[in-house]
């Protein structure tokens, strides 16, 4: 091992401890900042909020970082394809052909697999059609993931216009990214898949380090390309579902911590990546969320903000990538 090598590991771990302690910080101040009345049920309440804001941070790091490794650049996210529109689209459809009543009184677990499975499909259909051919263009990767995402919003749409009035209040109200109200049978359901989830996305990590210099140089070194890319989209299906079920669509939070964090910690290995990408994301909601609750006062839903911010960056990122060409 070379002084460089052991001085990048050093500073790699320095930066995750930092990560750490700022996720750490920011959730104690959610919980104790500003805390009146009943002290036990108002904290009961914000630790919940608090574990909701993790599970969702580390779905969306952890999705996007290994979405980028098998779709191979920096720039595409689960959310930027699509996924969350997808999510949306089953929600309408299931209000439309079953009415409100259905959404709110059905176990929201079965939802959940009703939906993670539509997305899983659809992610394997991606994957055949799009991501496993040659001379993959950055702009038509992106341009498919506006179609999709387009597409989707459109048949929500047009299918929201259809259903009764009092059902579409019911909808709206579910799809809007949210942490006040989150669903305690789901997060706790949401908090066993996700541990599930990342124990088994953690195995394929070695062999993700190896997909990401290319589908022929991962065949070239032995890694059996396809069965790991199938499996890490089965796993971002499922993440998306998990984020987008508890809270609604956060769409440009994963393109902001995923590049970030490969910023700081200037490596390709996601054994070092993944958390520096899951404790941004926690960090950034919890941060956010403690800033518009307790220093702005205002109950603005906080993807509004992150979406703005990482909009701005997602702009940039396609600006950069258009200078290098």
């Amino acid at each position: 091992m070379t002084v460089a090598h052991t001085r990048d590991v050093r500073r790699q771990r320095r930066v995750l401890g930092i990560l750490l302690a700022v996720a750490l910080a920011a959730a104690v101040a959610f919980c104790v900042v500003g805390l009146t009345g009943n002290l036990e049920y108002a904290l009961r309440i914000r630790l919940r909020r608090v574990l909701a804001m993790t599970v969702v941070g580390v779905a969306v790091g952890y999705s996007s970082v290994l979405f980028q490794t098998v779709t191979n650049n920096r720039i595409l996210t689960p959310q930027i394809m699509g996924f969350d529109s997808l999510f949306v689209l089953v929600q309408t459809l299931i209000v439309y052909f079953a009415g409100a009543m259905t959404l709110s009184s059905a176990d929201p677990r079965a939802l959940f697999v009703l939906q993670a499975g539509v997305m899983i499909v659809f992610a394997l259909a991606l994957h055949r059609w799009l991501f496993d051919r040659d001379g993959r263009d950055l702009y038509l990767l992106v341009l498919v993931g506006v179609i999709f995402g387009t597409l989707f919003s459109s048949l929500s749409s047009l299918a929201s216009r259809l259903i009764n009035p009092n059902d579409f209040v019911t909808l709206q109200d579910s799809l809007f990214a949210s942490f006040n109200s989150v669903d305690e049978s789901l997060l706790a359901f949401s908090t066993v898949v996700l541990v599930v989830l990342c124990g088994l996305g953690t195995r394929l990590f070695r062999r993700l380090d190896v997909v990401s210099l290319g589908r022929d140089t991962a065949i070239g070194l032995g890694v059996d390309h396809r069965s790991v890319v199938n499996r890490s989209l089965m796993i971002v299906a499922v993440l998306v579902s998990v984020s987008t079920a508890l809270v609604g669509p956060v769409a440009f939070l994963g393109v902001l911590v995923a590049n970030l964090a490969r910023q700081l910690t200037r490596t390709f290995r996601h054994a070092v990546v993944v958390p520096a990408a899951s404790l941004l994301a926690v960090a950034t909601l919890t941060v956010g969320q403690l800033v518009l609750e307790r220093v702005l006062g205002t109950d603005t839903a906080l993807s509004v903000v992150v979406n703005f911010g990482g909009g701005l960056y997602f702009i940039a990122l396609l600006v950069r990538e258009s200078t290098r060409r």
